[in-house]
């Protein structure tokens, strides 16, 4: 079937309704009514019904609040490989914020039938068509005319170019919000004519396989995976599917939220939208987020609070709603090399910049070079680990623990310049460029670009901004002595201090490419300076003040009194331990009996000790203590016997060290009304403690609310209030923060976001106790752990400690592999051992040979190309100092898996907290 694209030019007609009706299968579908987020929240009703489009049966989830008004609609759209479910909390937050949500899974997903056509105009966009159709019929949703609902689309990835298509396609969506997603996908997938193998081979896998798609689409993988190129006709059908081919007819206010941390589809697809879609005339908005599909922070709570705030103006017409800047760009400054930890802040400006705004010349210094592309491209320059961040910190980080954190480029497989030191600090906001000169010893030669970060001296290893890379393949090098050609290097958000100097590097091979099979050698030399995009423009913004309210609804008034009335008395304690006031928490045999019960104990001789900087994991089975030990320390119970010590002062009811310590247990209770803001300051102010004192932004800021603060209580999703809760426990920046089961009720995403919050809060040195029975996040989050069972200590100490040694890693499989794989796995020279496990392969490394050399790479090769830079002794991400051999191995086998096609899906220590913890309390969890 031919499905290339006809008319462009002239605007696609609404899918007719009478052309294939919507018939709901199943009767009317069922109703599920869902429980309101507060006491005052409007509750939620579902509708789960199947709906045939023709080609397939679309699974779909429709959500109201009760009430006879009409409504704004929004269409709510799933990432690649997700379904409806995925979306049922968001789609929850906006009908209780007054709209008609409908959510749906894709062709080829969830229970939806059909085959998976990568947003197919025939296929997916067609189906999203004629949900809009149904909605047009629903009496509860406003309507523009007759068969024209009042409606906006959303989503994220594969759902955001849905939103794209949709506005494309039919003339009555009528605002749309994508995120992190294309605008041409084989741009995205055959970057300047190279082929990104490890995304397109993840986007087969995570369909389920290549039988799943549309036939064309299969054909046009095992095609382009073989060559090891694109061709023609496989750009032609995939930029049919995306949003480029109906650019001219989006003319919808739009808001592009792209990801910083992403390969997969970098910021210059956002750019590229916004040209296009403003060139037409529609409102335009763009916000750089700090995560995307290779891992980071999604700022899931933020982003959802934006979008919200989109549809409010452009749907509902509320001219007073707050959309946000032109441009936001979030922040990390940096990585703090005390701690690890990113701290976030926004930046914006007035009017979208673009990604070559005010450029400034970086002149770069370096002798005419040779790079060799080894035979098979093997072993591959490591840059990044594509798809393997997304799912929850993966990627590179996921690899953290062993010190693969940074990028490995092979000697003699790459070329390097480097700049003088900066005379002052420079914000890279964009695409760098650079012109160089690239000759060959054969036609058709594969180049990738990368810009370093590269402090002074030799106590850091370059940094790699947002670990991306440009490829650019070069045909007609090995002719007429070569060919000039100009690089846009990958759009970046990056501080480059005062001192540091940049150093681009163009490697033979990168992991995540397909690089020409056979050996060659290229010459490259430069010809321009480094243009670096500066932005000016774009500033940190100052918090906003709070919008108070012009009058406190009573019941704010009589909470504070009950605060301020019912303060704790501060009671007289014994005097403090010396020896212990640096010492945030010491509890020595303490215990506790039942009560009515003489002889027994809910805690009994309980001992251990917590340091500055810890966060330590309470863990035990229900019954185990760990409540009980919470509220001791908290003074809300007296033991019946020992002690606690808190900075070296006795715990009791309304001691006055208290004041040091935060604490979240129960849950808080806000006043809906009120903003996030003001319920923190009404909190504090009922305190009785001088304003100054509680480090309100500070707070705030490890939060990571962001402009969620402005919004009213009412309108934050679960995650939001988990984490406004929080920063209520640290306001005052207490030295030490207690939290009871922080993640109870959140999804994954926002799983993660309160890791990083409590991961945060520890890096100035102070210390946090958390309480949770999710082991792997106990596992990810906490240096320390504290197992008790049956009120009693069964073990403590730190988390590597008690879950074992890391010589063993954990291979994630897409999909099953056979014994002959697992068998070549098993061989290779960096592996001791390979085995099948639950969730994918258990292996087990072996010491290398040769301490920091890749097995790949003699040892005489790496020190004839270490001699050959003797202008350049600091360390570098070219020529890395040696490193633990376990480090080297990992890497090694990350190549060696891709070399296999083995399907990884991801890759990290093999953790086995689980399975101590089990151990440790006799099998009994409770």
């Amino acid at each position: 079937m031919d499905l290339r694209l006809t008319g462009t030019r002239a605007r696609p007609r609404r899918w007719a309704a009478a052309a294939a009706a919507v018939v709901v299968l199943a009767g009317a579908g069922t109703w599920t009514a869902a429980s309101a987020a507060s006491d005052d929240a409007p509750s939620v009703q579902r509708r789960d019904a199947v709906m045939d489009t023709g080609g397939a049966r679309i699974d779909t989830s429709y959500f109201t609040t009760p009430g006879s008004e009409r409504r704004p609609a929004v269409l709510l759209a799933h990432g690649f490989g997700g379904s409806k479910d995925d979306l049922r909390a968001q789609a929850e937050g906006l009908a209780r914020d007054g709209y008609a949500v409908l959510t749906w899974s894709a062709r080829g997903f969830g229970r939806s039938t059909g085959k998976i056509g990568l947003n197919d105009p025939k296929g997916e966009v067609a189906d999203a068509s004629k949900l809009i159709d149904w909605l047009a019929k629903r009496p509860e949703v406003q309507l523009d005319k007759k068969g024209d609902p009042r409606v906006g689309v959303t989503g994220a990835s594969y759902g955001g170019a849905v939103s794209l298509l949709a506005a494309g396609y039919d003339d009555r969506v009528d605002a749309i919000a994508p995120q992190i997603t294309y605008w041409n996908l084989a741009d995205a997938l055959f970057p300047q004519g190279v082929y990104k193998k490890l995304w397109a081979g993840l986007f087969i896998n995570t369909g389920g396989g290549c039988d799943r798609f549309e036939p064309q689409l299969c054909r046009m993988y095992e095609r382009v995976a073989e060559a090891g190129k694109p061709d023609a006709a496989a750009r032609t059908l995939l930029e049919e599917r995306s949003p480029v081919a109906v650019g001219k007819h989006i003319k919808v206010p739009t808001l592009l939220m792209q990801g910083q941390t992403d390969s997969l589809f970098p910021l210059g697809q956002a750019d590229a939208a916004a040209k296009a879609i403003r060139a037409n005339g529609a409102p335009v908005d763009v916000d750089w987020i700090a995560g995307g599909h290779d891992g980071g922070d999604r700022e899931t709570g933020r982003v959802e609070a934006r979008v919200d705030s989109w549809f409010d103006r452009y749907l509902k017409d509320d001219k007073t709603a707050d959309t946000g800047p032109a441009f936001r760009v979030t922040r990390t400054g940096g990585i703090d090399s005390t701690d690890g930890a990113a701290q976030l802040r926004g930046a914006s400006g007035d009017r979208y910049p673009g990604l070559e705004n005010d450029p400034r010349r970086v002149p770069l210094t370096g002798r005419e070079q040779r790079v060799d592309n080894p035979a098979g491209a093997s072993p591959p320059a490591i840059s990044n680990l594509p798809g393997l961040g997304g799912g929850g910190g993966g990627g590179l980080g996921q690899l953290s623990s062993l010190g693969v954190g940074l990028s490995l480029d092979f000697p003699g497989q790459f070329a390097r310049f480097d700049s003088a030191p900066l005379r002052d600090d420079l914000r890279v906001t964009g695409s760098p460029t650079v012109t160089v000169h690239v000759a060959s010893d054969s036609d058709d030669a594969v180049l990738f670009g990368k810009v370093y970060d590269v402090a002074p001296g030799g106590g850091s290893r370059p940094v790699l901004p947002s670990q991306l890379v440009s490829p650019i393949r070069v045909v007609g090098s090995g002719a007429g002595g070569g060919k000039d050609v100009t690089l846009t290097l990958p759009a970046i958000d990056h501080d480059v201090q005062k001192g540091h100097r940049l150093r681009l590097v163009l490697s033979s091979t990168d992991l995540g490419y397909a690089s020409p099979a056979h050996p060659a050698t290229y010459t490259v030399s430069l010809k321009s300076p480094l243009s670096v995009p500066t932005a000016p423009a774009v500033r940190t913004a100052a918090a906003p003040l709070p919008a108070w309210v012009w009058w406190l609804p009573l019941a704010g008034v009589l909470a504070a009194l009950a605060l301020l009335l019912t303060g704790r008395r501060r009671a007289s304690a014994g005097a403090p331990d010396p020896d212990l006031a640096e010492v945030p928490l010491q509890i020595t045999d303490l215990s506790k009996k039942y009560a009515k019960s003489a002889d027994r104990y809910a805690v009994r001789d309980l001992s251990f000790r917590v340091e500055k900087g810890q966060v330590l994991g309470l863990l035990g089975p229900n019954g185990a203590g760990k409540t009980t030990t919470l509220r001791m320390l908290m003074g809300l119970i007296r033991p019946d016997g020992g002690e606690i010590r808190v900075f070296g002062h006795a715990i009791r009811p309304g001691a006055p060290v208290l004041s040091r310590v935060g604490a979240f247990v129960e849950g808080a209770g806000f006043l809906p009304h009120l903003s996030g803001r003001e319920n923190l300051e009404l909190y504090w102010a009922a305190t009785g403690r001088p304003a100054e004192d509680a480090h309100l932004g500070e707070a705030l800021e490890i939060a990571g609310l962001g402009d969620a603060l402005a919004r009213a209580v009412r309108t934050y999703s679960q995650g939001m209030r988990q984490r406004l809760a929080i920063a209520q426990a640290m306001l005052g920046l207490p030295d030490l923060l207690i939290l009871d089961e922080p993640t109870n009720g959140l999804d994954p995403p926002q799983i993660r976001e309160m890791r990083e919050v409590m991961i945060r809060y520890a890096a100035a040195g102070r210390t946090v106790i958390v309480s949770s029975h999710l082991l792997a996040e106990v596992e990810q989050t906490c240096t320390h752990l504290v197992v008790m069972d049956r009120g009693r200590l069964v073990q403590a100490g730190p988390v590597a400690d008690i879950i074992g040694s890391g010589d063993t890693l954990l291979v994630g499989l897409a999909t099953d592999v056979s014994d002959a794989l697992v068998e070549k796995v098993g061989a290779l020279p960096d592996v001791e051992s390979a085995a099948r496990a639950d969730g994918g392969l258990l292996v087990r490394l072996a010491a290398p040979a040769h301490a920091g050399v890749p097995a790949a790479v003699p040892a005489a090769v790496a020190t004839e190309n270490a001699a050959a830079a003797p202008e350049d002794p600091a360390p570098s991400a070219a020529l890395m100092p040696p490193a633990p051999d376990r480090e080297m191995a990992a890497a090694r086998l990350l190549a060696e898996l891709v070399r296999l096609d083995v399907p990884v899906a991801s890759l990290g220590p093999h953790r086995r907290l689980e399975d101590a913890f089990l151990t440790l309390i006799g099998g009994e969890a409770g």
